[in-house]
């Protein structure tokens, strides 16, 4: 699943427009390298996020196309 697509379904992001443009800004970060919004995301990631001068460290616990509102947290654990 692509990482746009992926902090919109597990709603880190609220829109995957607003994702996207994360992306291309180089705000969002996998292993420590800037990554695009096609970037494919696996199990195991480690997903940095700069929401202003606040840094989001999430780990992919699941990748999964449909998930409930109340499910998508289970998706990923906050690390930092």
């Amino acid at each position: 699943m692509r990482i746009d697509k992926y902090l919109k379904h597990s709603r880190i992001i609220k829109r995957r427009t607003i994702a996207n443009e994360a992306c291309d800004a180089g705000r969002v970060k996998v292993g420590g390298k800037t990554v695009r919004a096609s970037y494919d995301v696996k199990v195991g990631d480690i997903i940095e996020i700069s929401f202003g001068n606040r840094i989001v460290k999430v780990e992919v616990l699941q990748v999964s196309e449909i998930v409930k509102k109340e499910d998508a947290a289970r998706l990923y654990r906050i690390i930092e």
